[in-house]
């Protein structure tokens, strides 16, 4: 693998414990979809990415075209915002299924580039 490849491919989160483990980290919310990042402290590894679509969002036809679309939005705009070592998380909302798919692309990128605006802090680490 080379370093160009490592910048336009993304790994996959599969099991459980991994999603969870980035649900600890910030979460930046929008009107398509909620992003949950989570930094794994390994700046060479690649990043990775891992679709939630819950049953409350349709059927399972509609939950698959809604996963398929963000796979291929990331695939195409989404991997190459992606920072090394850090896992992402993308949270599905009714609105994905009928959004142009070029907003989906574009507010894809906004979300990865983005800091804290949209964001919270991760949780635990709040000073009072």
């Amino acid at each position: 693998m080379t370093s160009s490849d490592r910048n336009t491919t993304a790994g996959r989160l599969k099991s459980r414990p991994q999603f969870l483990a980035v649900r600890n980290g910030e979460q930046r919310r929008g009107p398509l979809f909620l992003l949950e990042v989570l930094d794994r402290g390994e700046p060479d590894a690649l990043p990775r990415v891992g679709f939630t679509v819950t049953k409350k969002h349709g059927n399972a036809v509609e939950r698959n075209r809604m996963r398929r679309r963000l796979r291929e939005a990331v695939r195409l705009s989404a991997s190459f915002a992606m920072k090394p070592g850090h896992d992402y998380v993308i949270v599905a909302r009714r609105d994905l299924l009928n959004a142009p798919f070029e907003r989906i692309g574009k507010t894809l990128c906004e979300r990865i580039e983005s800091k804290q605006k949209n964001s919270r802090p991760p949780a635990g680490s709040r000073k009072e």
